[in-house]
């Protein structure tokens, strides 16, 4: 007969207390340090910067007009330059972020 899996659980902490083997260590023990945000950060940046690469392509492939069509739409906006400059860094960051870090971590 099959066991389900709570009881499958049961046996395994059972077992596992009765061999007074030590637990692996969870994440919430260790105390966050600079490296360690640094790399998950790292691997975030990396993760968006490929989303938005991926998304770019694929929308460069099914939209139906060029990408001047599209340029001159967002400055028909007429947008302030605050919030164009600020687009502009929230765009250059993650890739400068990433791009540093990554030559920091092979030095």
């Amino acid at each position: 007969m099959a066991t389900t899996a709570q009881e499958e659980m049961r046996r395994f902490w059972e077992r596992n207390s009765r061999s007074g083997r030590p637990l692996s260590p969870h994440v919430s023990i260790y105390k966050w340090s600079l490296p360690m945000a640094m790399s998950i950060s790292h691997r975030g940046t990396g993760v968006a910067l490929s989303l938005g690469v991926s998304l770019f392509s694929v929308a460069a492939l099914l939209l139906p007009e060029h990408f001047p069509h599209y340029l001159a739409q967002v400055r028909a906006l007429s947008l302030g330059p605050a919030l164009v400059c600020s687009a502009k860094f929230l765009l250059a960051l993650p890739v400068c972020y990433h791009t540093w870090n990554g030559i920091r971590h092979l030095v």
